[in-house]
């Protein structure tokens, strides 16, 4: 909602530029997409290897603070 609004904003101000960044929004999207995989990836390989590093202290029960 807030995005909207904004770009409204930017319609009454300067319409070019608002209708240019309505027709480039989803190419850059598009760009930022292989990086946002990319990032999930290393997410996921840091929750491995904590996990991984973590076990031995789990089977000796150590309890993890909350």
């Amino acid at each position: 909602m807030l995005k909207f609004l904004i770009w409204l904003i930017l319609f009454v101000l300067c319409w070019p530029l608002a209708l240019l960044a309505l027709i480039l929004w989803p190419l850059v999207w598009l760009l930022s997409l292989p990086f946002r995989l990319i990032g999930i990836t290393f997410e996921a390989l840091f929750a491995f290897l904590r996990a991984l590093l973590m076990l031995p202290a789990r089977v000796l029960g150590h309890k993890p603070a909350q």
